[in-house]
């Protein structure tokens, strides 16, 4: 019975062709589709699972802002570890992380810059799953020791036994470390990824650490994370971390956070990378329902119209003695089949599309045993819908009276067309929802990419390297000042310039601060602000305007300067409408005086989904200290191109060669990474056209299959009309009306869900686009096209055929 079920069924599906190709189409698609969303969802949402993380928090910052503490800094204090875990019963292990943005490694005539290092505490092996493979941990303990990861080992001493060599790690006095440790790399899926760990206890010996390394409660550089009890009850935890004051200050205080859940919900400022969004995940993940389920009621659609063809088979398989129930058995056997090789498809699909996905988003997702565990929930869904998508189909066609199926009078009942309709309501309510929010997320992309910046960030390359010879600030600044003439020489430099930091560079090499007294004397702790040092001439390289005042003047070499300019939000935030009122008046913080010389216009340092913050910019000693400061060289862009961009690249690197022969040298073009800020937008936005598309085409399909069934049963119908005298362009009208109706409706409900999700999406940016009402015309207009396409394929075939043919009666 089963063999011959089968047989019938692959009949079937080949005698029809269009039919099965369609909806093998229609499903495979949907379920390629619902893979990938669902592997890519599964990595977002695997990130810092590992033995134990369950128990593994990180501390962090908030700040009183109005009266209120919102989530402020995402490091700590070197003191903060130490002190919870001697306060707090409930925490067993702490670890303090130091960042190191990158260190450049010498071992003989290899000189290898290295990012993404940290100073660790020996504890970080017994909160976070990775033991050494090879070395003792005990000697981690010790001052100047080293760990790498296998790949870094291996990139460093090639196939020989790494332990207990020894290498120059570059500071101002290039310190020799001993490594006594490898482990494994670090996964992709953390949201703290480190190459290599140098012992804490080097803090007090590395010249490079400077204050840093002074148990202290007023530089929150460290990232800190706690491992508690079993059993702990967090909410009380986090309670009893809240209310303690250790550092004594009212206008702040710790708090904590699930490591598993950094990576999806914190978005503060120092971060140890930009984070995922798990908006975005949550979008991606309906997007993946709705196309699966847009494809199964595709395929309802469809068979349903089709069976309509099959009801004198079935009356001749009753009238044979064919059960009901073997009926549906029959009809669902090749449901169940028509799905088989939709899935059979589908994982080709993903298997052919899946590396394309993955240069698209930057990830490394793989369809394999490795993670099976990520499909496996999803997988009974899969086949729960496969099974309710064929019954339907099954039991109308079972359910076809005999007698008439076998007179070729069977006609749909208003419950069966009602059903069928809703169900093509559903569809474009979903599809109007999806072509609302590629619109409104598109136009948002769009507008931050136009934006105003306040800064000319054109054609201005950032020069920053890592010196190799020890020699001392003074010689090194003094070389740097040589460079910065040489190449403003060259015929192609528009202006050169030294800074700690620029736009786009988000919060690396800027500093914060909390407590002000403004030039009033009134006394502000509460107020936070940003600040880094610059060049005088900073301000005109990167053609930032000043509303009052003027830039600060450059003092003797070794004198302090403590002449700051502030941007206006600052201004505006004390009182002042009249910005030339607050030049030479001072400011104080940090236990010094500061005079304002001048007030430039708002910029964005952080790009557009942050707000402008109050910051001041400083030719300030300590902003030049270390390691060699950003050096910003403006191009001229006349008759600028690729060939010659090169060119001009070249011979800036020979300049900073010939005076800095022992160095290291990274150039970013500084538009490109401001850009890069919103490259994980762009990417949503893109695979959210994507998969906005495939649902267009499956609903198409879908009324496709409505229409079909609609223009069988009314056959006849449309015959008398021609034979009436109807026109081809009237018969048109006629069988659109009530499809256009339906998306009519469907669009009138979708809108205002719609409206509610993406403006609670657009709530994420600072600055944002407006929901227009143009945007949700166009998605009704885009809707009623698709509708009227899918509609009228088959309309104008049933409109211009033989009328005799459709009242002709057997």
């Amino acid at each position: 019975m089963i063999r011959n079920h089968f047989k019938i069924a692959i009949r079937y599906l080949f005698k029809n062709k269009l039919y099965s190709i369609l909806n093998i189409l229609g499903l495979a698609s949907g379920i390629a589709a619902f893979i990938i969303i669902t592997l890519y969802v599964g990595y977002e949402r695997s990130y810092d699972k590992f033995d134990g993380s369950n128990q593994v928090y990180r501390i962090y910052m908030d700040y009183d802002e109005g009266g209120n503490f919102v989530p402020g800094d995402a490091q700590t204090y070197n003191l903060t570890g130490p002190t919870f875990k001697k306060e707090f019963p409930e925490i067993t292990e702490q670890v303090r992380l130091y960042r190191l943005e990158k260190v450049t490694f010498v071992k003989g005539d290899k000189v290898i810059q290295q990012p993404n290092g940290s100073l660790a505490d020996v504890s970080y092996f017994r909160i976070f799953d990775n033991p050494l493979v090879a070395g003792n941990l005990s000697d981690f303990e010790k001052p100047n020791t080293l760990i790498l990861t296998q790949t870094l080992a291996k990139k460093i001493f090639g196939n020989k036994q790494a332990v207990g060599k020894s290498l120059s790690v570059f500071d101002e006095s290039g310190t020799t470390m001993e490594v006594v440790g490898v482990i494994n790399d670090i996964p992709e899926n953390t949201h703290y990824k480190t190459n290599f760990l140098i012992s804490y206890p080097t803090i007090n010996t590395w010249e490079r650490m400077g204050n840093n390394g002074k148990p202290n409660w007023s530089q929150n550089n460290f990232f800190t994370y706690v491992k508690v009890s079993p059993n702990t009850n967090i909410k009380d935890l986090r309670k009893k971390v809240m209310a303690s004051d250790f550092e004594k200050d009212p206008d702040e205080r710790h708090n904590i956070e699930a490591i598993s859940d950094i990576h999806l919900h914190s978005d503060k400022p120092y971060e140890a990378e930009a984070n995922g969004s798990i908006s975005r995940v949550r979008f991606l993940s309906a997007i993946a329902f709705i196309i699966l389920v847009l494809s199964w009621l595709n395929y309802v659609n469809l068979a349903t119209a089709k069976s309509m063809e099959r009801s004198k088979e079935v009356g001749i398989r009753k009238v044979a003695g064919a059960q009901r129930l073997q009926l549906i058995f029959q009809s669902l056997g090749e449901s169940l089949l028509l799905n088989l090789f939709a899935m059979l498809l589908a994982i080709g699909l993903v298997y052919l599309l899946l590396p394309l996905f993955n240069r698209f988003v930057g990830k490394e997702l793989v369809l394999g045993l490795s993670n099976l565990g990520i499909i496996l929930p999803y997988l009974g869904f899969i086949l729960l819908g496969t099974l309710l998508s064929g019954l339907y189909p099954a039991m109308v066609i079972s359910g076809f009276s005999p007698i008439r199926a076998l007179k070729g009078k069977v006609i749909a009942s208003r419950g069966g067309v009602n059903i069928r309709k809703a169900l093509i309501g559903v569809q474009f309510f979903a599809t109007v929802v999806l072509i609302i929010g590629t619109l409104v997320v598109s136009q948002q992309i769009q507008f931050l990419r136009e934006q105003p910046l306040g800064v000319d960030l054109g054609q201005i390359v950032a020069l920053k390297g890592e010196l190799l010879a020890n020699e001392s600030d003074s010689i090194m600044r003094r070389k740097s000042m040589v460079l910065q003439s040489e190449l403003s020489q060259l015929p192609f430099v528009k202006g050169v310039t030294q800074a700690k930091t620029y736009p786009g560079d988000g919060y690396d090499n800027l500093s914060s601060s909390v407590g002000i007294t403004y030039p009033d004397g009134t006394n502000n702790e509460r107020q936070l602000f940003y600040l880094y040092g610059a060049q005088p001439n900073y301000f005109e390289v990167l053609d930032i305007k000043f509303l009052a005042g003027k830039t600060y003047l450059r003092k003797n070499p070794g004198v302090q300067n403590f002449d700051i300019v502030i941007n206006e939000t600052f201004a505006r935030e004390i009182g002042f409408t009249d910005m030339s009122k607050i030049i030479g008046q001072n400011v104080k913080f940090w236990d010094e005086t500061w005079t304002i010389t001048g007030i430039f216009e708002d910029y964005h340092h952080f790009g557009l989904k942050n707000k402008i913050e109050p910051m001041f910019i400083g030719d300030i000693s300590w902003a030049f200290g270390g390691d060699l400061d950003n050096i910003l060289v403006k191009m001229d862009a006349k008759g600028l191109s690729l060939a010659s961009m090169g060119k001009n690249i070249e011979q800036i690197q020979q300049k900073w060669e010939d005076i800095f022969p022992q160095s290291t040298l990274n150039y970013t073009f500084l538009d490109t990474k401001f850009e890069a800020q919103y490259l994980e937008d762009t990417k949503f936005g893109a695979a959210f056209q994507l998969f906005t598309g495939l649902a267009i085409f499956i609903a198409g399909l879908g009324l496709f299959g409505l229409t079909s069934y609609t223009i069988l049963q009314r056959k006849k119908e449309i015959g008398i009309r021609k034979v009436s005298g109807a026109s081809v362009l009237q018969i048109l009208t006629l069988l659109n009306k009530d499809f256009l109706k339906l998306v009519g409706i469907s669009f009138l409900l979708a809108v205002p869900l719609a409206w509610y999700v993406m403006d609670r999406w657009l709530r994420e940016f600072a600055y944002q686009t407006t929901l227009g009402w143009w945007t949700f015309v166009l998605a009704g207009t885009a809707a009623f096209a698709v509708a009227i396409i899918s509609v009228s394929f088959q309309a104008i075939k049933a409109a211009v055929a033989n009328p005799v043919k459709s009242l002709r009666t057997e």
